[in-house]
């Protein structure tokens, strides 16, 4: 028997292929997008298909938005246009929900009657602009309408500061390095979607103001927050820079290295010379010795004037690449800050340098990990007016990670470094420390 071909006319955008795809391997997903990315229509299509491929009996869609009105306003119409090309299907405009050839039903819904959702079972769900929805929502209503079924959840939406949808955002990058297979977190901002033109992008954010355009177009959920010591737009400035060897010529060349401090975190190796930063190495789950023996390498090519070790988990490292031969610095991110009137600690002198380095024309490499971590470490002020930071415990608890990308380019900024004094080496075998 010939099947007859059913066309749904939707045409997918690069970046909605690639959100489709992680959508179909995850349990729980968390969607951040900029405005008029189409994450609506993506998840309107997501839920069709999903429905479609169900061959359970009397399978259950839900579409929710925060308002009835908004979710009848965003999503019925895009439900109805696409499903429309298939056979059968019965549309009830009463209730709001379309039921497609094999029984299953997909309803579009409003959080703000919670009730109307109780005592019922969910193959999936979607919720859309999560940042507006009543935190309980999910834990007293949808998480147990999902257990019968086994159901997926996606949360997505725009940031709106740091409410429940960043706790949740936070929370979902823990659970997706526990659970890789599970969870998925995915952020799409403006400027690397490919969906709004560079030119209208410029001229949009030349027209909004700076909070909402760095809020709602590049996804920063810490936008409005007036303590986050270096914010997007700055990052994201400095990652467009970048200098010629010429320009670099007499620069100091600098490396910091940051050892793992714990079996999930990463250690770090980042050239710096001047303005400019380069792309840096980033190692999960080595030994110490191992990562001595990067090191060993990378000054041996770059020549660096200067290397900054983290003392706190670095002393296996520092004291092998000293028994190579080699001049390196160990530095305590707890200890005195040379600009003691202006730092708590040596930390936060550090990552203050790093600032105002980045404010003054630094480069830095597009490096995804990277932006992420320096936009996330808040600040405040001492007694005696010091800058201080936040408590790394605290950041790690909060975001799920530490900021070790930050941390190793920070070392850069350890202690004041002139250009022509290269590391000392001693004479010694390649194979003391090549790696094989």
């Amino acid at each position: 028997m010939n099947k007859k071909r059913i066309v749904i006319p939707y045409h997918p955008r690069p970046v909605q292929t690639k959100i489709h795809a992680a959508l179909e391997t995850h349990r729980f997903c968390v969607l951040v997008t900029h405005r008029q990315l189409g994450k609506t229509v993506c998840a309107v299509n997501h839920l069709i298909k999903k429905a479609l491929q169900n061959e359970r009996a009397h399978a259950r869609y839900f579409y929710i938005a925060p308002f009835l009105k908004q979710a009848k306003l965003i999503a019925w119409d895009y439900l109805k246009r696409y499903a429309a090309p298939l056979p059968e299907v019965s549309v009830n405009e009463t209730e709001l929900y379309i039921k497609l050839p094999n029984g299953a039903r997909i309803s579009v819904g409003g959080a703000d009657n919670p009730d109307a959702l109780r005592g019922t079972y969910a193959d999936g769900v979607v919720l859309d602009e999560y940042a507006q929805i009543k935190p309980g929502l999910f834990a007293e209503i949808i998480r147990p309408m999902l257990l019968s079924r086994e159901g997926w959840v996606v949360f997505m939406g725009t940031p709106k500061g740091q409410n429940a949808f960043y706790d949740l955002f936070n929370q979902a990058q823990k659970l997706a390095q526990t659970e890789p297979a599970v969870w998925w977190c995915g952020v799409f901002r403006a400027d690397e979607s490919g969906v709004i033109a560079p030119t209208e992008l410029e001229r949009i954010k030349q027209q909004t103001p700076a909070t909402i355009f760095r809020q709602e177009y590049l996804c920063d959920f810490t936008a409005s927050a007036e303590n986050i010591l270096i914010p997007i737009d700055a990052v994201l400035a400095a990652t467009r820079r970048r200098y010629s060897s010429g320009e670099l010529r007499f620069a100091p060349k600098i490396l910091g290295v940051d050892p793992a401090r714990f079996g999930d975190d990463r250690s770090v190796i980042f050239r710096r010379q001047g303005l400019q930063a380069f792309e840096p190495l980033v190692f999960r789950q080595i030994d110490n010795m191992t990562l001595a023996a990067h090191v060993a390498r990378e000054i041996e090519i770059f020549r660096p004037d200067g290397v900054f070790v983290d003392a706190g988990c670095g002393g296996g490292v520092i004291d092998r690449l000293r028994q190579l031969g080699f001049t390196v610095t160990e530095v305590p991110f707890g200890g005195t800050a040379i600009k003691a009137g202006q730092y708590t600690n040596k930390r936060a002198e550090m990552w203050g340098e790093m600032a105002a380095w980045i404010n003054a024309s630094g480069a830095l490499p597009d490096v995804a990990e990277l932006i992420a971590d320096l936009c996330q470490t808040a600040y405040d002020y001492d007694a005696s007016g010091r800058l201080r930071l936040e408590p790394k415990e605290k950041l790690k608890a909060r975001t799920g990670k530490s900021p070790d990308l930050a941390d190793a380019l920070a070392l850069t900024f350890a202690a004041p470094v002139r250009a022509g004094t290269a590391c000392a080496t001693a004479e010694f075998a390649r194979s003391d420390y090549e790696i094989l």
